[in-house]
């Protein structure tokens, strides 16, 4: 077949359009994430996280039911409509569940953890924030409940291959010291098993949350911020130590706003918040 001088020339400019195409698409996949983003486990909403400027949500697993709702595909489409129409993400899912049901006792647990595991993985979220409060609680006076931390460290290392099959870190969040935390994780040795670092929780515990953030140092998988019923920058707890820390162990991740709103305004209240977050990491 003759190659024209016009077909030459269209096919060169198509090639050309093309190569410029996938230049364009690899300096996009080449850049950088940013280092912190911004979520909130209490904006209600995506459209809302939007309003308020932030980067994504934490969604809740769901009551104690023999699904989940995290595990229903309705509940997951709510979520990837809201995804769609804001360009935001899930940041983690939160299993609130455990605090009234605990890891340690329910014998639903397991099942819990891979409906979340599979909910997570749908929804593109990177963490699970596993909860060890009110009847779930680990801590027994300064120590630790042997035998329901015994339950949990088996019962988080038979999900752990599950999460890191998905794409997924299992974050602890409770009230023990980090090196009560840093046994557990020896226990269980597994990379998909992390903490979710609540510095206002841990503060209030006693700990000198820096130090025990640069003791954790990578096993820190996302943390929670709020300073009681005040806005961040009024509150007991003083952030400026905690986000040198943060910065120290090279941390990249979500910070998850878990804070108050004292005008009563959500998402008034969070874009304020988060202002003053990324603010202290500028």
């Amino acid at each position: 077949m003759t190659l024209t001088r016009r077909v030459f020339l269209a096919g060169a400019a198509a090639l050309g359009g093309a190569a410029a195409w996938a230049k364009a698409q690899a300096a996009e996949a080449g850049k950088a994430a940013p280092r912190i983003r911004l979520s909130s486990c209490n904006i209600g909403s995506l459209q809302n996280a939007k309003a308020a400027g932030l980067d994504g949500m934490e969604v809740a697993a769901g009551g104690a039911a023999e699904k989940l709702s995290i595990a229903d595909p309705a509940t997951r489409q709510k979520y990837k409509d809201q995804m769609k129409e804001t360009g935001l993400a899930v940041s983690s899912v939160m299993m609130s569940v455990f605090n009234s049901n605990p890891l340690a006792s329910d014998p639903n647990g397991p099942a819990w953890l891979e409906q979340t595991i599979e909910g997570a993985r749908d929804l593109g979220a990177q963490v699970i924030l596993v909860a060890f409060f009110g009847k779930g609680s680990l801590k027994e006076g300064d120590g630790v409940k042997k035998a329901d931390a015994d339950v949990v460290v088996e019962r988080l290392k038979a999900a752990a291959p599950k999460a890191a099959g998905a794409g997924v870190v299992l974050g602890i969040e409770n009230t023990l010291t980090a090196q009560q935390n840093m046994e557990i994780l020896q226990r269980i040795g597994h990379p998909s098993v992390k903490i979710y670092y609540d510095i206002y929780n841990l503060a209030g515990q006693g700990y000198d949350t820096p130090a025990e953030i640069r003791l954790l140092r990578d096993k820190c998988a996302i943390f929670h911020f709020k300073n009681g019923p005040d806005y961040l920058e009024t509150g007991k707890v003083k952030w400026e130590p905690n986000v040198a820390a943060i910065n120290e162990i090279g941390y990249r991740g979500w910070i998850v706003l878990e804070s108050s709103a004292p005008s009563k305004d959500r998402v008034a209240d969070d874009r304020r918040n988060a202002a003053y977050v990324r603010k202290l990491f500028a």
